[in-house]
C-alpha cells in the first residue's frame, strides 16, 4: 500500500513541476538569455579595453622615442593627440610628458598644462600634487613668493609625498623674494625632518649660510 501511496506523490509533484514550468518556463529561459549576454557582454568589454590599452601602449612607446630623438614638437603633439582619446591610465601619463615636452618650446604654457591636470578633480591626488610641484618649478624664477605658498603649501604639509621638494622650492622663492622669516621656516621644516634626503639637507645648509643672522632680542 505505500508504494501505491508513493506513486501517487510522485505524480503529484510532477504535475505541480509541469505546471509551474508551463507558468514560468518563459520567464526562466529569458533570464538564461541574459545571463547568457551579460557574460558575453563583459567579455566583449575585457576584450575591447584590452585592445586599447595595448594600442594606447603602442603609440605613447612611439611619442617616447620622438622625445628621445629631441623630436619635441612632435613628441608634444603625440603626447596631446593620446591624452584626448587614451584609456584612464595613460591619459593622465600623456598629459605629463606632453606638458614636459612643451618645456622647450614655452615654460609657461608648460606650466598652464600642469596647472591644468592639477586642478582635474579626476586625477589622482597623487598626479596632481606631482604637476602641482612640476608648474611651481618652472616658475620658480618669475613668481611671487605668495603664488608660489598659494601653489606649494598643501604639498609642503607633513606626510605630503612631495614635501621635501616643495619645501626646497617654497625656501628658495622666500629667499629670492627678500622674505627671510619665511625662508628660515622651509629650511627648518626640511632640517627637522628626519626623511629630508641628504642632497636636498646639505642644499638647505648652504642656502641657510647665505641667510643674515637672526636679530637678538
Amino acid at each position: 500500500m505505500s508504494e501505491l501511496f508513493d506513486e501517487v506523490d510522485e505524480e503529484v509533484r510532477r504535475e505541480q513541476l509541469k505546471k509551474l514550468w508551463d507558468r514560468y518556463s518563459i520567464y526562466f529561459i529569458a533570464l538564461m538569455v541574459l545571463i547568457v549576454a551579460a557574460v558575453g557582454g563583459w567579455r566583449a568589454y575585457q576584450y575591447l579595453e584590452a585592445k586599447k590599452a595595448a594600442e594606447a601602449g603602442a603609440l605613447f612607446e612611439k611619442a617616447v622615442e620622438l622625445s628621445e630623438q629631441d623630436k619635441h614638437a612632435e613628441a608634444e603633439k603625440a603626447f596631446t593627440e593620446l591624452a584626448a582619446k587614451a584609456p584612464s591610465g595613460y591619459r593622465t601619463l600623456a598629459r605629463l610628458r606632453a606638458a614636459a615636452e612643451a618645456v622647450s618650446r614655452d615654460p609657461k604654457a608648460a606650466a598652464k598644462i600642469y596647472d591644468d591636470i592639477a586642478a582635474d578633480g579626476s586625477v589622482s591626488a597623487e598626479w596632481r600634487d606631482l604637476a602641482r610641484i612640476r608648474a611651481a618649478g618652472l616658475l620658480l624664477d618669475s613668481a611671487s613668493y605668495a603664488d608660489m605658498q598659494q601653489r606649494l603649501e598643501a604639498s609642503a604639509a607633513a606626510g605630503s609625498t612631495f614635501r621635501h621638494s616643495a619645501r626646497e622650492m617654497l625656501a628658495l622663492s622666500a629667499w629670492r623674494n627678500g622674505d627671510t622669516t619665511a625662508a628660515r621656516k622651509w629650511l627648518d621644516a626640511i632640517a627637522e625632518d628626519g626623511e629630508t634626503p641628504p642632497g636636498l639637507r646639505s642644499r638647505a645648509e648652504a642656502l641657510q649660510a647665505l641667510l643674515p643672522p637672526v636679530a637678538k632680542s
